[in-house]
């Protein structure tokens, strides 16, 4: 099973897509934007955010919440205007910026940052509640990166890329807690890096594969491969299931300097056969 090009655009690293209101959100990282593709009429829209952006989310009342160089932020997409909430590594931290973000099923948002010097053990896994209080959750990552939940909300699934595990996590969702930390995938033995992730309605993993050239489809209860899809370029970034009934998974890619496909920065679509689950808007 082969992903194909759905954008007509590229970026020169795409990442963290998600599916809302018919579209598909994500962010052009080092092209400083958000970017969203409309299935339905090819039409694309960019916004620029001044800043790498590491993701996007939509917001229950309205716009968007973001992160990126500069901490965490609202953004309105209908002026431009971004309004700072908490920036919690800026004058420590120089070379960290924020990377991929989630919110679990009660819309509390889950953000990591990055050491974009690949120090290791200097960045952070944080959680925003709703009442816009940040708190250090899981530190000693290095590079943050694919996040979900099981549709029971109960066990969270957490990628630091340099590691190349997947840890799982029980998760509470009245407190936002986690516990029982254990590893649930080891892809060390596998060709490319673990980046972005996303979880279908069986509670299956879908993780792309930086410098891979392909997502890979996990049981996490097992670490068993059910699935590849290829993806013609080096770097797929990661990927969100969308579609009317969410059969539809989306992924990002990224371009590095010396890439020769023309595909690299291009956003991919494939239909995998199964369905996925919808993303949660950030609730604060």
């Amino acid at each position: 099973m082969k992903a194909e090009i759905v954008s007509k655009t590229l970026s020169k690293w795409g990442e963290g897509p998600l599916w809302f209101n018919g579209r598909v959100y994500y962010v052009d990282i080092e092209g400083h934007q958000i970017r969203s593709f409309d299935p339905s009429s090819g039409e694309e829209q960019v916004w620029e955010v001044g800043e790498r952006i590491g993701f996007v989310i939509p917001r229950e009342n309205g716009g968007f919440i973001m992160g990126g160089d500069n901490g965490l932020a609202f953004f309105d997409p209908e002026s431009g205007a971004k309004t700072a909430i908490v920036d919690p590594e800026p004058d420590k931290k120089p070379d960290n910026r924020f990377n991929d973000g989630k919110c679990d099923p009660k819309g509390r948002l889950w953000a990591g940052t990055i050491s974009t010097v690949k120090k290791e053990g200097d960045a952070t896994l944080y959680r925003l509640d709703t009442a816009l209080e940040l708190t250090a959750q899981f530190p000693n990552v290095t590079n943050s990166n694919g996040l979900c939940w099981t549709k029971d909300g109960g066990t969270f699934y957490y990628i630091d890329t340099p590691s190349k595990k997947v840890r799982a996590f029980d998760y509470n969702l009245e407190s936002g807690d986690i516990s029982n930390e254990r590893i649930a995938i080891d892809t060390a033995a596998l060709e490319g890096s673990p980046d972005g992730m996303t979880i279908d309605e069986n509670d299956n993993v879908w993780i792309a594969f930086c410098r891979g050239g392909c997502v890979r489809c996990f049981d996490p209860k097992t670490g068993e491969i059910l699935e590849t899809i290829g993806v013609p370029t080096g770097c797929p970034t990661s990927c969100a299931f969308g579609g009317e009934r969410f059969e539809t998974l989306y992924i990002t890619s990224g371009r590095l300097a010396d890439a020769e496909e023309e595909e690299a920065g291009m956003l991919f679509s494939v239909n995998p056969g199964v369905k996925g689950l919808p993303a949660v808007a950030f609730a604060g």
